[in-house]
């Protein structure tokens, strides 16, 4: 690729501005360029495709749109630093990226790009699920994919879980009312008490060293995951609420030492106890 620079006042094109990305992820790793981003791989990096995906999720939940600005940018960095890797290696480019997701959008969307139709945002949701699946099927008859291979392991574990169990569902293999979820999940929490009562326990009665005792824990919390698709929720939305509301009520106590010039360590569980009841009290 040959990168031409615009002369002032010239109008940008409109692929301008990702081709001078492009180019300068391009020349940081070619040889001379930056020895951090030549050293990289496709493994070393994976994390930071997460992590960066998560921050671009909490400035769009701050409601920050100048924050949600770069930290969109961050995210297409991980793209194409990925995409530049391939090429590299002679595997695929960001134009090879751009081919497939143009031509999925295209195959999903047949109500706008076909002669199907959906006349509402479910009407077309579902159809996308529906091509989806079919293109599933067709990958595991071929030996390409397993029906869970879709679920990528690197999901959080909430996620994989719901996820998970929402593809089986969509098959058929499911609870047939939630009052059988219930009497799973207090078979599941019997298990976990008794696998905890029979573990080798530290001096603060921790079992941290049993994998059995974990797998209880495991079994109790997908089993919940099910509990809440019974009953509509989205388990993953859920717990990102309780964390932001234990976070605010944390602030106010620690708002309220400050004001008493004294940090929350320093405050007794009693006291602590106190002004958690008055956060719950302002919410």
């Amino acid at each position: 690729m040959l990168y031409v620079a615009r002369l002032k006042g010239e109008t940008m094109s409109r692929n301008e501005p990702i081709d001078e990305f492009i180019e300068t992820i391009r020349i940081l790793r070619a040889p001379g360029g930056c020895e951090w981003d030549r050293a990289q791989t496709h493994e070393s990096i994976a994390r930071n495709m997460i992590e960066e995906a998560y921050e671009a999720v909490d400035a769009i939940q701050s409601g920050d749109r100048d924050h949600l600005r770069e930290e969109l940018g961050d995210v297409l960095l991980q793209v194409i630093l990925q995409s530049q890797m391939a090429e590299d290696a002679g595997e695929f480019t960001f134009d090879d990226v751009c081919r497939d997701i143009n031509e999925k959008m295209h195959r999903r969307h047949p109500h706008v790009f076909g002669n199907q139709s959906a006349r509402t945002p479910d009407e077309a949701y579902e159809q996308w699920e529906r091509i989806k699946e079919v293109e599933k099927k067709d990958a595991e008859k071929n030996g390409q994919e397993r029906f869970l291979d879709g679920v990528p392991r690197s999901f959080p574990a909430l996620m994989q879980a719901q996820k998970i169990s929402k593809k089986v569902i969509g098959i058929g293999f499911e609870w047939e009312s939630i009052d059988d979820v219930w009497d799973v999940m207090l078979s599941e929490i019997a298990e976990l008490r008794d696998a905890y009562a029979q573990a080798d326990k530290d001096e603060r009665g921790r079992a941290s060293d049993d994998a059995s005792v974990a797998l209880e824990v495991g079994d109790v919390l997908f089993t919940f995951v099910n509990v809440a698709l019974k009953m509509g929720i989205d388990a993953e939305t859920a717990l990102r609420m309780s964390c932001h509301k234990f976070r605010n009520r944390w602030n106010y106590i620690e708002g309220a030492a400050r004001v008493q010039g004294r940090a929350v360590s320093d405050l007794s569980v009693q006291e602590m106890n106190v002004l958690w009841d008055e956060a719950k009290q302002v919410e």
